[in-house]
């Protein structure tokens, strides 16, 4: 069997205990072909200072030097490995699975943020999470004790709940838990408003936080590859619908466009970094193109 295949959602399935399951993918991860992630460290900027001979040349401060033609360098009050938090959308809509050997959307953002705590820890980072469906239901501090990653499993191994997802105030509480800048991985299928999921991101990013979306959806959602009569369900509403699929397939993939659309354009104007995922996609080739793309 080859590495792509041993990496495929269907046969990490089959390896039932998350941890092993995370290791298992970032170690084939680290050990592959792919370049080692390096998040970089958070730094907290104090004030500038003209330059002197033998200081870092990263350090100066090239805006400054435009408007003042003097060399300024940035102080910083300390360098403190990075705080990264965790946000796992845990509704009821994320119990969603198609197929009968792959992940659901929960399971795949579960090992998703395990395998990233996973990274993240063993290079003496500090990981938090927060697991939220209609208001937060578990949270974790912030620790980089290897051991911790123990506790995070723990509380990702709970099935989600049959409730809606309320964006806005999660992301509002989430930026006043964590004050200090640092990275938040939402993992989400962001089936929300989004005027309210704006509001919430944008709480975040006030705060000074880098973010990322992670918008993990099954194939069935994107596809609509559904033939004849079919009964549809929904997951956070008693909503059902008898239906030919064929007949609204040409209707429902043009909404999944515009709203896949305003998602992308959303993230790109409040310089969040964003990742649409299938849950068929391959977890070390998701892995690897978010982490190439944040070394770039």
């Amino acid at each position: 069997m080859s590495e792509s295949q041993l990496f495929q959602p269907e046969a990490l399935k089959r390896v039932h205990r998350l941890e092993l399951r995370a290791k298992y993918l970032v170690e084939g991860l680290l050990s592959g072909k792919h370049k080692s992630p390096f998040f970089g460290q958070s730094l907290e900027f104090l004030q500038h200072r003209q330059y002197t001979p033998g200081d870092d040349l990263r350090r100066i401060d090239w805006k400054v030097w435009g408007k003042q033609d003097r060399f300024y360098v940035k102080q910083f009050e300390d360098e403190t490995n990075l705080r990264a938090t965790l946000l796992v959308d845990a509704s009821a809509s994320m119990r969603y699975n198609s197929t009968s050997e792959g992940m659901s959307k929960y399971e795949y953002a579960a090992t998703l943020a395990v395998s990233l705590a996973y990274l993240l820890l063993k290079q003496k980072d500090a990981v938090g999470l927060v697991r939220f469906d209609d208001e937060i239901r578990q949270t974790v501090p912030q620790q980089t004790s290897r051991n911790h990653l123990l506790t995070l499993i723990q509380t990702l191994e709970k099935e989600p709940q049959a409730k809606k997802t309320e964006i806005s105030e999660i992301l509002r509480k989430t930026a006043e838990m964590f004050p200090r800048r640092g990275l938040i991985l939402l993992f989400s299928d962001l089936f929300v408003p989004r005027t309210e999921l704006w509001q919430g991101l944008k709480a975040l990013r006030s705060r000074g936080h880098d973010v990322l979306v992670f918008h993990i959806l099954d194939p069935e959602e994107l596809d609509f590859t559904f033939q004849g009569p079919t009964r549809f369900e929904g997951l956070e509403m008693p909503d059902i619908l008898r239906c030919n699929p064929r007949a609204l397939r040409e209707g429902y993939l043009a909404e999944m466009q515009t709203y896949l659309e305003e998602i992308r354009r959303g993230c790109a104007e409040g310089e969040m970094d964003y990742a649409l995922v299938r849950t068929t996609d391959s977890l070390d080739k998701t892995l690897s193109r978010m982490l190439l793309k944040r070394l770039k």
